[in-house]
């Protein structure tokens, strides 16, 4: 009877191992798929500026930047953030880091780079405690403002 309760024991971690990293791997895809779907978009952000510049162009008009293509500046900024977060999010999911000077991928606790040396930053832990407690304070002041204003 030990023999098959060491068998499904070791059977069960081994699915517990497997189920995670399936897990890990469908969501490291998914930021990739929303990554690439971020850059398309970006792509025709860039398309449609370049379609307006042309246009002033042809019609001999200055464009004023600010006031034209700020909108599609704007857009262009909120996906290269997406992009960057979800870059971070696979690096965590892969337990690595990006180096500060050559931006090769590392392992999460290294104090330097392999590729160039450079002495990286230590990660802050935050206390859960600290984090609660100011969750804590937000909900009351947010009630507190609730109150006011329904008087």
């Amino acid at each position: 009877m030990g023999f098959f309760d060491t068998l499904g024991k070791k059977a069960s971690e081994a699915y517990g191992a497997t189920a995670k990293k399936t897990g890990e791997l469908a969501r490291e895809a998914k930021l990739k798929m929303k990554i690439n779907e971020n850059k398309s978009n970006i792509n025709d952000l860039y398309k449609e500026i370049g379609k307006k510049v042309y246009e002033k162009h042809v019609r001999e008009e200055n464009i004023d930047i600010k006031s034209e293509l700020e909108e599609e500046c704007s857009k262009i900024d909120i996906l290269s953030s997406e992009i960057e977060t979800c870059l971070a999010s696979i690096l965590e999911l892969k337990n690595k880091k990006q180096c500060i000077k050559c931006f090769a991928e590392i392992a999460a606790d290294a104090a330097f780079c392999p590729k160039c040396g450079e002495k990286q930053p230590e990660v802050e832990v935050k206390e859960a405690e600290i984090v609660e407690n100011e969750e804590k304070q937000n909900e009351e002041n947010i009630e507190e403002k609730n109150g006011e204003e329904s008087e």
